[in-house]
């Protein structure tokens, strides 16, 4: 079998090419009086979220074209919207995807270059695009999705609680510190964790914050033969480290929470600090009870072997092959992605809810810039020190920070990632966890032809 075989074809055990959506009428979509309806599939964060509150000021602008939105959970929204395009079914005109998918499904045809309506639609300005996102979300050199908003990873913490243990945060603190810093703030009779991670399983939940360790310790996924790593001494050495502070001054039930719980900890005061994604700042500080808001700090994300260990992220806005309605699904991605939204979302919303990490005007904008002077530029620094191509120690055959850009990795990282809960959660060794991710994890590149 071709080493590079798409996810298309797990899908199509359960369906087929010939949908009834791929010869549908061309008028679908429209109503009574002529008005496009266009489906826009989005995730469940907060930013979008912001989106759909303010989709009055695209349907004024844009009389005859009215927008739908289905909206999941990230761990729902990624099987619904890839089974949608690998089999045709036309649901969605507009997908948004992760940087993970960019490449991989532009190479399949489920979504479309956008090079052709950027080049006309010069208000957009491509070049204000910051260009680690740009290049993410990116494909042979042609844009494939817009991106709504770019991230990196960093840690927050609470500076009161910090000064109360006599600990000391640094901008670039290392694991270590963190995990000093993690036991002297713990305080379980307050009902206060040392720190939050994720522990959901899932492989852009835990697995997203449990690589960047795995990278900084000097682990990796592969070696440059594709032989799985996950047994390897500095692999194990991470995820006992991750898997320990989590169990020691975690949050409890660590293995139920993802970024959303981890979220909610921090904004009630019920933990220390939380390492996650650079993007939660806004929320974070929006969402927050005044104590916390008032001594929420950021620092860049920990270290041990590498210089930074941020990932990098981007979800964007791409048109799907299926699309009855390409224009109009350009057009609403071009309203959402525009410095004009982020100027609306700001105004409309509050400047802690507009979509950072995206355009560098974004950060010039003086009511951001007053919101954002905390975690601004530590967001910038870190998207411009996060290395896909290089993300830990010793070489890898692959990209991606927080992930391996192959499509097997859904897969692999979504198993992986329930062997890791299970050792959160006290019902196996770290050690019987990775033995079985080993096993699993060479069983499927060996059958994809990655490894002889």
């Amino acid at each position: 079998m071709d080493r590079k075989r798409q996810l298309i074809t797990a899908l199509l055990t359960v369906g087929t090419l010939t949908s009834a959506a791929a010869c549908s009428d061309p008028s679908a979509g429209q109503d009574a009086s002529g008005n496009t309806t266009i489906t826009v599939a989005l995730a469940a964060n907060p930013q979008m979220k912001t989106a759909e509150s303010l989709i009055s000021d695209f349907e004024k602008k844009n009389p005859g074209i009215k927008v739908k939105f289905t909206t999941l959970p990230e761990n729902d929204l990624r099987p619904a919207v890839t089974k949608d395009v690998a089999t045709k079914a036309g649901q969605y005109d507009v997908a948004m995807i992760g940087s993970y998918e960019v490449p991989i499904w532009a190479k399949n045809g489920w979504i479309v270059p956008l090079s052709d309506y950027v080049a006309k639609d010069t208000a957009w300005d491509e070049g204000d695009v910051l260009k680690p996102i740009k290049q993410i979300v990116s494909a042979d050199g042609k844009l494939y999705a817009a991106p709504f908003y770019g991230s990196s990873s960093f840690l927050f913490y609470r500076k009161d609680l910090a000064k109360k243990a006599g600990v000391t945060i640094p901008e670039k603190p290392t694991w270590d510190q963190v995990a000093a810093a993690a036991a002297k703030m713990d305080d379980k009779s307050a009902g206060v964790s040392g720190i939050c991670l994720r522990g959901l399983p899932g492989w852009g939940q835990n697995l997203a914050s449990l690589t960047t360790v795995i990278n900084t310790f000097g682990g990796r996924w592969f070696d440059e033969n594709w032989k799985p790593q996950l047994t390897s001494a500095a692999t194990e050495k991470a995820v006992k480290f991750y898997v320990d502070l989590l169990r020691s001054h975690g949050q409890q039930d660590a293995a139920k929470d993802g970024w959303e719980g981890c979220l909610q900890q921090i904004t009630q005061g019920k933990t220390a600090m939380w390492y996650d994604d650079t993007v939660f700042a806004g929320s974070a500080l929006q969402e927050a009870t005044s104590q916390v808001k008032n001594n929420l700090g950021f620092a860049l994300a920990p270290v041990e072997k590498t210089d930074a260990s941020g990932w990098l992220w981007s979800w964007g806005l791409g048109i799907t092959a299926s699309s009855k309605h390409k224009d109009a699904a350009w057009k609403f991605i071009s309203w959402a992605t525009s410095k004009e939204y982020i100027k609306l979302a700001g105004a409309k919303a509050g400047w802690d809810s507009v979509p950072p990490g995206s355009r560098t005007s974004t950060y010039a904008l003086p009511g951001y810039q007053k919101a954002a002077q905390s975690y601004a530029d530590l967001t910038l620094k870190s998207i411009n020190a996060a290395n896909p191509e290089q993300p830990t120690v010793d070489k890898v055959p692959y990209t991606g920070v927080q992930y391996v850009q192959i499509p097997e990795f859904t897969d692999i990282g979504d198993y992986v990632s329930q062997q890791v809960a299970g050792a959160i959660s006290g019902e196996q060794t770290v050690e019987q966890a990775l033995q079985k991710s080993q096993t699993y994890t060479e069983n499927v590149v060996k059958k994809a032809g990655y490894l002889k």
